[in-house]
């Protein structure tokens, strides 16, 4: 009865939102869920859900569980100075006008380290920077671009005096940041991808998909990536056999479109 209970609410959750859960790990999404729903006094996934449509707060808390949006700015330092030092120096190079885009971008951290990074580039103001996620309330957050102590401890001390402003023990990005990043809400698996696209950074979301999902999404970056285009991606997400792909892997997490 349990399996059955939460079959259902996965069927009920396509129905109601496009998500389709069935595309995650079960066993971990089923755990993270069931917390969820035993710490809010729901016996059964069905009488859940049926709160879950009734309570705007508690169904952005269900999204919020689901995607687990932790993230921070500058996440796996050395990687983000590869970006900086290697790749987009190279790109730029080639052309002035980047098109960047941070996928299942969370709360923020990703798309705004990224801009960052581009301003003291010089390259910021013609970039063309897209930041998505399935989830309006990490969407809101990231609009607002507060965050506490705990997100900005890896931010290199020049960047922080030049980037954010601090009151108390929040830390808000600059505009300047704020005004060159164009949100969006987006689900990854159903939703058709823009494309020429010179960055793709998607990092720390494919551990939780499935493996006929993560092949899909791969292809779909691919796919989106202009030819010499780069794919940014987790500290454990690397890609067996990025030929398949299209890929061919450029350094350790950074994976470069063919042709």
């Amino acid at each position: 009865m349990e399996d059955q209970d939460f079959l259902l609410f996965i069927k009920k959750v396509k129905d109601y939102t496009s998500i389709d859960l069935s595309q995650y790990k079960e066993a971990q999404m089923k755990r993270r869920l069931t917390t969820l729903r035993t710490k809010k006094g729901y016996n059964t996934f069905a009488s859940f859900f049926e709160a879950m449509t009734k309570d705007k707060e508690l169904f952005y808390e269900f999204l919020d569980r689901m995607t687990i949006n932790v993230s921070e700015f500058w996440r796996n330092p050395n990687r983000w100075e590869v970006l900086e030092k290697t790749f987009l120096p190279d790109m730029l190079r080639k052309s002035r006008k980047l098109k960047c885009w941070s996928a299942a971008c969370s709360t923020g951290e990703e798309p705004y380290t990224l801009a960052m990074i581009l301003a003291e580039l010089n390259a910021l103001k013609d970039a063309h920077l897209l930041a998505t996620d399935i989830d309006d309330g990490a969407l809101a957050k990231a609009k607002k671009g507060i965050y506490s102590d705990r997100s900005i401890r890896d931010v290199p001390s020049h960047y922080l005096k030049k980037y954010y402003k601090q009151e108390n023990l929040t830390f808000s990005v600059s505009e300047e940041l704020k005004r060159e990043i164009r949100y969006q809400k987006q689900n990854l698996l159903i939703d058709t991808f823009d494309t020429q696209f010179d960055l793709i950074i998607c990092r720390n979301v494919m551990i939780y998909f499935t493996e006929e999902a993560k092949h899909l999404l791969y292809q779909k970056f691919a796919n989106a990536l202009k030819p010499g285009g780069i794919l940014f991606v987790g500290s454990t997400e690397q890609i067996f056999s990025p030929g398949q792909y299209e890929l061919e892997s450029a350094e350790t997490f950074f994976y470069r479109k063919k042709g």
